[in-house]
């Protein structure tokens, strides 16, 4: 199943997610409704809501609280890009220019801490202590994941467990909690729930892995950020780890000082070190077993067009341009 074909499939209920968005991301502070509502409509895939909606879906829910859940994932994870491009100084992101460099880093910050508190707020709404726990445990995972590859950065010295930890924490942890609560919503039996958060923790790895070699083989128009942007911050992805485990003396030693130095200016020869050493088809491969696993998680889910959507989902992931 295509991606088209996969959003098509829960168009009313992804339609329904964004008259949320919208209603939620109302505020009587105009900076808020201006930096929210620029941040939330700049062209997101909607994968991390996508997941909630199809997991709830394949699990027979009928009713309407995926809704909410997915308008909270979804505030939750666009909190984390607007902290993430401070943090990172970036100035392009999915396209278009990032909130920091438009309305400034103060104001970014604060917009991220109110869709945060929002989320919270609807999480109460929704009277579950399970899926409070599992929501407030998810979003100090993501604070965690943060500060561990602030740790890592410049540091060509991490290793690639050091960097999985990271992607695991940081991206994986919201997919998973995603998956997860689709089956919570349902009151699903504890192995089905189980299911659904491998399969969507493994789906979000595979789409870090695939982010990050993005970074070294696409150009900025397709991926819609600044081509060694990674490289720029000091960021030791996969790509980089294994060429500079694979390169020989004089390649490992350019790779170092690239990631020490954050030095942009040197990507066409780091990307050509990348593509000599094989880094790109190892980052696949790892993208690949991580799709795998995630595709046997649903075995244990019943035949419909919701398991076959959230397989397309993972093919997707690592099949993509962008």
């Amino acid at each position: 199943m295509d991606i088209q074909s996969i959003y098509s499939l829960i168009q009313d209920d992804l339609k329904a997610v964004d008259q949320l968005i919208q209603q939620r991301l109302q505020s009587d502070v105009a900076l808020i409704n201006q930096l929210g509502f620029y941040i939330i409509n700049s062209g997101g895939k909607r994968l991390r809501p996508a997941i909630a909606i199809l997991s709830a879906r394949a699990c027979g829910y009928e009713g309407d609280k995926h809704i909410n859940l997915a308008t909270i994932i979804e505030f939750i994870h666009t909190a984390t890009l607007l902290h993430d491009d401070v943090v990172d100084n970036s100035d392009m992101r999915r396209g278009q220019e990032t909130a920091n460099n438009l309305w400034g880093n103060e104001a970014s910050v604060l917009v991220g801490d109110f869709l945060y508190t929002r989320s919270f707020e609807m999480m109460v709404e929704m009277d579950s202590m399970r899926l409070m726990q599992i929501l407030s445990h998810t979003t100090n995972v993501i604070a965690e994941g943060e500060v561990l590859q602030l740790l890592n950065c410049h540091d060509a010295d991490t290793t690639e467990a050091r960097y999985l930890e990271v992607i695991h924490h940081k991206t994986a942890k919201l997919f998973e909690a995603a998956g997860q609560l689709g089956a919570v919503i349902c009151n699903a039996p504890a192995e089905i729930e189980d299911a659904m958060a491998r399969y969507a923790m493994h789906l979000g790895s595979a789409f870090q892995l695939v982010d990050d070699l993005l970074d070294y083989s696409q150009s900025s128009e397709t991926i819609g950020k600044n081509i060694g942007d990674d490289l720029a911050e000091g960021k030791p992805t996969l790509p980089l780890i294994f060429a500079m485990q694979k390169g020989n003396e004089q390649q490992a030693s350019v790779i170092r000082q690239a990631i020490e130095n954050g030095e942009r200016d040197r990507i066409d020869e780091i990307i050509t070190i990348i593509n000599e050493t094989g880094a790109i088809d190892y980052t696949a491969h790892a993208a690949s077993q991580e799709v795998a696993q995630a595709k046997a998680a649903l075995d244990i889910l019943p035949e419909s067009d919701y398991k076959q959507a959230l397989i397309g989902l993972a093919e997707f992931s690592i099949n993509r341009d962008y």
